[in-house]
């Protein structure tokens, strides 16, 4: 017992020296993209950039009847930098488990984030995939009854909303550990890591993917955003959400 608990005090004595810059891993630098330490960069680069849209999207809770439409582009356009930042994160893991030397010797992150991460990469997809889901059915198709649980119904709406509650937990606690190593890799330019160009275009090319999708969606969401107060079959309900709902 006395072991166990030795063994989490140092999980979490990791996970905090972390996630206030105080332990950085040593990322070996490679030609061309950078390797461990380009990946990290790009990494850091697209969740900051997540960061700030993940906030917007939450400012648009405070009123998601009023600004519906600034709610679901902003759900959208959080969509292709998510995708991106699972694809960074999940070629890092791939390397590591694969054997690849040069990650290998980069290390793993703290135990504790190791365990958080696929929760905050599920419950994220999971929370854009089901928000984009509700604006393809629209209104009264997101309303309709999946399973009743203990009397209970439950549909897509709820689920995106029930989502919303494990993300927001999980999330939480990945934006409080990463923010600032992922801000100090940000602004460090020495030393000066090759692929940077590169890195600089994967995150704008995210970007412009997200506008593209958000023209293409809000053409198609008019069911949601033409009504001032959203009635389901009983009683009243809240507006949909389409990055976060709460």
């Amino acid at each position: 017992m006395r072991q166990h608990a030795a063994s989490l005090d140092v999980f979490v004595r990791q996970a905090v020296a972390t996630a206030l810059g105080r332990e950085h891993r040593a990322d070996p630098v490679l030609p061309a993209t950078g390797g461990p330490s380009g990946n990290a960069r790009l990494t850091a680069w697209t969740g900051l950039f997540l960061l700030v849209l993940f906030i917007a999207e939450l400012v648009t809770l405070l009123d998601v009847r009023g600004l519906i439409s600034w709610h679901l582009a902003v759900g959208v356009l959080l969509v292709p930098p998510a995708l991106l930042k699972t694809a960074t994160t999940g070629w890092r893991i791939v390397r590591y488990y694969a054997g690849n030397g040069p990650y290998r010797s980069a290390g793993p992150p703290p135990m504790v984030l190791r365990v958080l991460g696929p929760l905050v990469v599920l419950t994220t997809l999971a929370l854009l995939g089901t928000g984009v889901s509700l604006v393809v059915m629209g209104d009264v198709g997101s309303r309709r009854t999946i399973v009743t649980v203990l009397g209970q119904r439950v549909d897509w709406l709820s689920l995106h909303q029930g989502g919303f509650v494990v993300w927001a937990v999980a999330t939480g606690l990945h934006v409080l550990a990463r923010t600032v190593p992922a801000w100090q890799l940000a602004r460090t330019s020495t030393p000066r890591v090759p692929g940077r160009r590169k890195r600089g275009l994967a995150v704008l090319a995210s970007g412009v993917l997200g506008l593209a999708c958000v023209a293409v969606v809000l053409q198609h969401s008019g069911g949601w955003r033409d009504h001032s107060d959203f009635r389901p079959e009983r009683g009243r309900h809240a507006a949909p959400a389409t990055g976060s709902a709460g």
